[in-house]
């Protein structure tokens, strides 16, 4: 009970400002005095304080992110030309933010890639997120512009496989490999269109306060970081059940 009590208490002065601003000067100070005796006596005390705080912000977080994907669903999953893999009409849908030159992307593109060939009636939605410098740009302005040869996710492929950076170079050699017409490709490039897709992808990114790459979206769910594929199943699965 008392240990209870003092996790509490150190939660309200270590994380709870504005119910901390409640207590009076002298409350304040019998806590802080309180606190000051048991950490003496337990220091695990402290550590278990601070779990619990940030258990509460990771709980806020979710949650705060739930509710910005309800209200940018349309965004997410109804934006017209956004580019697609797997099936068009699968029964549920994954949103991908990925970096072309994100290593974590590269590792989530195999695993992926094993799911799409097990799982025929998924549909994946991709939002390039060019956020690891310039080079990114290049390569999602390249990906984009693949999209209107109709080759997305050939291209994506391809680049998501290469081992060094997506220059000029690289982009016209893959292009040409998979059998795109390079010229029109940089040309495409240069199109304002384009690069408005990608700040459009980049804001959206934004409120749902997504801080890297890669980040999927699954339901009401965004969920960061490379996953196995054996996870992915899992999540896809239990959104299949969530919609019966």
């Amino acid at each position: 009970m008392r240990r209870g009590f003092l996790l509490a208490a150190a939660g309200v002065m270590f994380g709870g400002r504005a119910m901390a601003q409640s207590f009076s000067d002298a409350q304040r100070a019998e806590i802080v005095d309180i606190i000051r005796d048991a950490l003496r006596r337990d220091p695990t005390i402290l550590r278990e304080a601070f779990s619990a705080i940030q258990a509460a912000e990771e709980r806020e977080r979710a949650e705060a992110q739930r509710s910005g994907i309800v209200a940018q669903r349309a965004a997410l999953f109804e934006t017209p030309g956004d580019p697609i893999r797997g099936n068009p009409r699968g029964d549920v849908t994954i949103v991908e933010f990925f970096d072309v030159r994100c290593p974590y992307c590269k590792r989530l593109h195999g695993e992926m890639a094993e799911v799409l060939r097990r799982d025929r009636n998924l549909r994946i939605i991709m939002k390039d997120l060019p956020i690891l410098g310039p080079q990114s740009v290049v390569g999602a302005r390249a990906l984009l512009a693949a999209q209107r040869q109709g080759k997305y996710p050939e291209f994506y492929d391809a680049l998501m496989r290469l081992r060094g950076e997506p220059t000029d170079e690289a982009i016209r050699a893959e292009a040409q490999r998979i059998g795109l017409d390079a010229n029109r490709l940089f040309r495409d490039m240069q199109d304002a269109a384009i690069q408005q897709r990608l700040d459009t992808n980049i804001a959206l990114a934004r409120r749902l306060q997504i801080e890297g790459t890669p980040a999927l979206v699954i339901g009401d769910t965004l969920i960061p970081g490379a996953l196995p594929a054996s996870q992915i199943e899992r999540l896809v699965q239990a959104e299949r059940e969530r919609r019966r």
